[in-house]
């Protein structure tokens, strides 16, 4: 879709699946690829039908393709400059765990936006099967210490740090950005974005994050 499809795919090759065959990065890009499809599938299939938002970096990402049209994914990419760059110098071994995870995870955001249009349930259950599904593609990545960028790779550096968990830090930093995006969300979809952060927090402490 855009120059980060070539660069996602070859990096699968010769980084995440290694050139010795080596299992266990076998299954941390198995992790990644399917955790990321996963969000890819939340986002799309369940909250962007209904204006919802998740919190953190891909919250933003969506509002601005709620407002301005841009592509979630690309946004999303963009956004987490700042936090990939504060790991490069001070965290690199995050870095190293996420970048992976933040190219699939803004290419299967954009790659599934046709899903927009394929189911068409109520905003409740949207926000509960879409924080479930987004919640188990974050906290597989997350098991496999990897994760999707952004926010999750903010949460692990929180969790490091201080004794936080990492599914409450999550839930925390989410639900702070979302609270001052409310006033451009309307109250029905600030409350029930509400939930799905809930819900994504939730699942991800019950994939058993590994510590």
């Amino acid at each position: 879709m855009y120059i980060l499809d070539a660069l996602t795919w070859t990096y699968i090759k010769e980084y995440m699946i290694g050139r010795q065959g080596d299992f266990i990065n076998f299954q941390k890009a198995v992790a990644v690829i399917v955790g990321s499809f996963l969000v890819g599938i939340g986002i799309n299939g369940f909250l962007v039908p209904h204006h919802l938002i998740d919190g953190g970096v891909i919250g933003i990402a969506l509002i601005l393709h709620y407002f301005f049209g841009y592509q979630t994914g690309l946004s999303m990419l963009i956004l987490s400059i700042p936090i990939f760059l504060y790991a490069w110098y001070y965290e690199r071994p995050f870095f190293y765990s996420s970048v992976h995870g933040l190219l699939l995870t803004s290419l299967f955001m954009d790659w599934l936006n046709p899903l927009k249009k394929v189911f068409s349930i109520s905003i409740l259950t949207s926000s509960l099967i879409g924080g479930a599904i987004i919640g188990m593609g974050i906290g597989l990545m997350l098991r496999y210490e990897t994760s999707s960028g952004g926010t999750d790779m903010l949460a692990k550096i929180i969790a490091k740090s201080t004794s936080m968990d990492i599914a409450f830090a999550i839930i925390v930093i989410d639900t702070l950005i979302i609270s001052a995006a409310a006033f451009t969300l309307g109250i029905e979809i600030f409350l029930f974005s509400c939930v799905t952060i809930i819900i994504i927090g939730l699942i991800t402490s019950l994939m058993k994050v590994r510590d």
